[in-house]
């Protein structure tokens, strides 16, 4: 290998001065040019087809819990009507806005009442659990609609296993990125930024409830919650915080950006309930997209043999 020495090199060789000081700006600059020109491509596929543009292909597993027996909601579907208040509050909105976020690099802050507090890129965090797995989940949301969705995930009970929590620890609390810039939704005052949830240490460990980065078999789009979120089947709608970048393991009960802005309408627990009515909306049945006549809203959104002995003994009209 050969290496010149001061006296080696031409002036015609050596960076000017300014440049190298430039340089950051340079690399800023560059980040920017391509942050608009994927924005642009996204602008322009949706405009052309009415849908996306394909995210990565993973590689994953089929998941023995996926619900059966359930027709898939189509693509376009899931990622052009969404709840996504950081992009905006009508369904079509996060789709339309949300090529502002930058998901690369991204990481995610796991502290709290643990052994291993630090930084994780998601990356990292997926190597906790063996492989990515396929989990076809039937899923409700709050205003009575409902789709089914292949995630592409791993369980969060992988996550909370690696990191080692103290016995302190009872409660999980996670926070969505904030950022203006990126989320122009966070200009308006909708919600107390921050967004924020929480889960008890029990409904975390639930097999059926995963950090998800895909659907479909490819890495999640934007306005789906990229480039890592929380997915459990029997709160979907309630609980369902995207674009993760903190879990903190908490002794007390944390806070909850619905149950901040609307106590009375939204609990901590916040299962899906059809006997227990939205103050402004009846749960008792959904339409599911696609269709036109509304179905019956199961009680847990179906899972109820594999999630209702989480509350035993709770008065679920209480703590809903």
């Amino acid at each position: 290998m050969l290496i010149k020495k001061p006296a080696d090199i031409r002036s015609s060789e050596i960076t000017p001065r300014e440049t190298y000081l430039n340089r950051r700006k340079f690399m800023k600059d560059a980040a920017v040019a391509g942050a608009a020109l994927a924005a642009s491509r996204i602008r322009s596929a949706v405009a052309a087809t009415g849908e996306p543009p394909a995210g990565r292909q993973l590689q994953f597993r089929k998941s023995d819990l996926s619900t059966q027996g359930e027709e898939l909601t189509p693509l376009k579907d899931i990622t052009t009507y969404n709840n996504f208040y950081e992009f905006g509050t009508d369904k079509d909105e996060p789709a339309k806005n949300a090529h502002t976020l930058r998901t690369i690099p991204w990481t995610v802050a796991i502290e709290g009442e643990l052994k291993k507090e630090r930084l994780y890129d998601v990356e990292s965090i997926l190597k906790m659990h063996p492989s990515l797995e396929e989990r076809i989940y039937r899923l409700r949301c709050v205003e009575a609609w409902s789709m089914v969705i292949p995630w592409v995930g791993i369980p969060l009970a992988s996550v909370i296993k690696a990191v080692e929590p103290t016995s302190k620890a009872k409660y999980v609390a996670f926070q969505t990125l904030h950022d203006p810039q990126q989320m122009p939704g966070q200009r308006r005052a909708v919600l107390r930024w921050p967004y924020v949830e929480g889960l008890r240490m029990d409904e975390a460990m639930h097999p059926l409830t995963i950090l998800a980065v895909g659907l479909y078999g490819e890495t999640l789009m934007n306005q789906n919650g990229a480039p890592i979120r929380l997915v459990i089947p029997w709160k979907y709608g309630y609980k369902s915080i995207k674009s993760i970048v903190r879990i903190r393991f908490v002794e007390k009960q944390p806070p909850t950006s619905w149950n901040i802005s609307a106590p009375d309408e939204y609990g901590f627990y916040s299962n899906v309930n059809p006997e227990v009515d939205h103050p402004r909306w009846s749960q008792a049945r959904e339409r599911r997209i696609g269709e036109f006549l509304k179905r019956k809203t199961l009680l847990f959104n179906g899972y109820a043999d594999q999630v209702a002995g989480l509350y035993a003994g709770m008065d679920l009209r209480k703590y809903s």
